[in-house]
């Protein structure tokens, strides 16, 4: 059984690549590259290691403008 520390790239066979975010005798916490994060008994998950980059992470969705509430009063006045 292989320890892996804190911020190893990992894969797990049937979740894919993550990064390491906790480890130790235990209990081993992994945030996997599509978000989730799960936590493993140590000795009992399987996982090897990842040259795998790290994905970029995708651009924040655009937000809308905000209306003040001076634009909605000319609004429903019209």
């Amino acid at each position: 059984m292989e320890f892996f520390r804190k911020g190893a790239r990992i894969s797990h066979a049937q979740l894919g690549t993550g990064v390491v975010i906790e480890a130790d005798r235990r209990y081993t916490t992994i945030a996997f590259d599509d978000g989730a994060v799960r936590k493993f008994v140590t000795e009992l998950v399987r996982l090897e290691r990842s040259a795998r980059p790290v994905p970029e992470a995708p651009p924040p969705p655009a937000r809308r403008p905000r209306h003040h509430a001076a634009v909605k009063a000319q609004n429903t006045a019209s």
